[in-house]
């Protein structure tokens, strides 16, 4: 198989990177794929701690992407088994457990969504259960006879935990090493995942070498900081934007980062889509508002087409900055004359608890008609001509009394 020349790829491969470990040892690695034809294995994990992936994943599935337009083996491992583990990575607390039931109903649709970026004829598939699952307990002891506490405690988060005196449970030091067995199992060239993932990494890098394996190359990619500009994106801090998210939230929720972030998601998200030959740098300054819209359409059409960027863009700018309906709104037909407010946003699905509802209204965030309501106890009527219900800033029903009651 022809390769591009080890300049060539090592240009592609370490930009936009944060650590490569070592640049030495790729460079070799690249030289022996090209001396023998053999493509590098190339791994990256994901636990199915939740059932979506989001912008912040896209990151290092771009350099998986990379690549394999490169040429070489790309490996993607579902973590059904470690994410009943819980990675402690970054946490200042022990983390939840999923069951292997939810390990497995979160990791089934992680293919499909990364194949929005990864090219699904060349992307192995794994699921570490595989393997894992079946090591024995005598196994288990064996394998962490391989690494002392000491070294565990030399983790970040863990070092952290321990001055403080916060509990660290067992089984999260079998974490990593159950992370590095994947890469004794697979034998990967190389390993890539955020800069919170070094310490795993390097786990994997170790014990491959004390199984007499090539110790892999460990790549780090920078953390995508959430749309609330401060924490990395995650679902759990609710500042992330889902591979699939409407076209229309997945525009709006881009527009909503700050001016000061959008060089860095342009940069990692849009790595090789320059927009013009003017500096990026420059258009922020001149114009940041167009460059941000610019920005969202293009995440956007990644996921979707440029058509339905174009569509998003059109109803963020009808609905958000108009504030008018949009124009497509199915009409929902209730069976009732009236209804309470509380309940009729409950059974329109705009609030998922009466709660939260009466938290909208009290907020004033709902519109029926032209009528702003703030009264949690006010009564709507339910007319045959439909009409607008608005909760939020952008749900918006269309909704009518049933033609059977008017009879």
């Amino acid at each position: 198989m022809h390769f591009p020349s080890v300049k060539e790829q090592l240009d592609i491969i370490v930009n936009n990177t944060v650590e490569v470990l070592s640049v030495e040892e790729l460079e070799k690695k690249i030289q022996k794929s090209i001396k023998t034809g053999k493509p590098m294995k190339v791994k990256l994990g994901a636990d199915p701690s939740r059932p979506d992936l989001h912008l912040g994943h896209s990151v290092v599935l771009r350099k998986l992407r990379e690549f394999q337009d490169l040429g070489h083996e790309a490996i993607l491992i579902i973590g059904d088994f470690t994410a009943m583990i819980g990675d402690p990575s970054g946490k200042s607390k022990t983390r939840p457990q999923l069951t292997a039931e939810e390990a497995k109903e979160n990791g089934r649709s992680y293919f499909d969504q990364a194949s929005k970026i990864l090219d699904p004829e060349k992307t192995t598939i794994c699921y570490n259960a595989d393997w894992l699952g079946k090591m024995t307990f005598a196994d288990v002891i064996r394998l962490s006879s391989h690494y002392t506490v000491a070294r565990m405690l030399e983790r970040d988060d863990f070092e952290k935990r321990y001055r403080s005196q916060a509990p660290i449970s067992i089984h999260e030091f079998l974490y990593p090493l159950a992370q590095g067995m994947d890469s004794v199992h697979l034998k990967n060239d190389i390993e890539l995942g955020g800069t919170d993932q070094k310490f795993n990494l390097l786990v994997g890098r170790d014990l491959q070498r004390e199984y007499g394996i090539e110790p892999q190359v460990c790549i780090t990619m920078p953390l995508l900081v959430g749309t609330d500009g401060v924490e990395k994106m995650s679902k759990s801090m609710g500042n992330a934007i889902s591979f699939n998210d409407t076209p229309e939230d997945m525009y709006g929720r881009a527009l909503s980062i700050p001016d000061t972030l959008i060089e860095t998601w342009w940069n990692l998200l849009l790595p090789n889509h320059s927009g013009c030959e003017t500096p990026l740098s420059d258009r922020v300054a001149a114009d940041p508002r167009e460059t941000k819209r610019e920005l969202a359409r293009e995440v956007v059409a990644q996921y979707y087409s440029a058509g339905a960027a174009v569509k998003a863009q059109e109803h963020f700018d009808r609905v958000i900055v108009q504030k008018q309906a949009p124009a497509d709104i199915p009409t929902t037909e209730i069976d009732a004359a009236s209804m309470q407010i509380v309940d009729l946003l409950l059974e329109l699905g705009a609030a998922p608890s009466k709660t939260e509802a009466r938290r909208m209204i009290q907020q004033g965030a709902v519109q029926a008609g032209d009528t702003k309501i703030t009264d949690i106890a006010a009564v709507i009527e339910l007319e045959e001509t439909p009409m607008i219900l608005r909760a939020g800033k952008r749900k918006f029903f269309k909704v009518a009394g049933t033609k059977k009651r008017f009879e």
